[in-house]
């Protein structure tokens, strides 16, 4: 299972630090992304990190303000949002990967978590 925390109300302009804590089944040899998905729109690939961190790829949207991390012993995957942009308005959803190298097709994830709701109005 795949539990993302960390979501809420924040300004334009300002930060948010999401989590991923995956349990049960071990997420260290796959690849972990983050998506997000806006009312009346596709869900959308935002990061992506290699099963080992070595790494990582970023929507273009998303590039420069945006990091993803993880911590393979605590089986955490992270998502430090700056910057924040009305547009970055979303459920953000974390998902493991089929392979090891992160894909920004969702096809190529095999589960996904719950989803946490980031909001930052104009």
């Amino acid at each position: 299972q795949l539990q993302a925390s960390g979501g809420g109300l924040v300004q334009a302009g300002g930060s948010l630090r999401l989590s991923c804590a995956a349990s049960g089944r071990t997420s260290s040899n796959n690849a972990m992304s983050w998506f997000r998905q806006s009312p009346g729109k596709e869900r959308e690939f935002v990061a992506g990190i290699s099963w080992n961190g070595g790494s990582t790829h970023y929507a273009d949207s998303v590039k420069g303000r945006f990091t993803i991390s993880r911590d393979r012993v605590k089986n955490t995957v992270y998502l430090q949002m700056g910057s924040l942009k009305p547009e970055d308005t979303a459920v953000y959803l974390c998902a493991r990967g089929l392979r090891s190298h992160p894909s920004t097709e969702r096809q190529e994830y095999t589960a996904w978590g719950q989803g946490t709701l980031v909001t930052a109005p104009a």
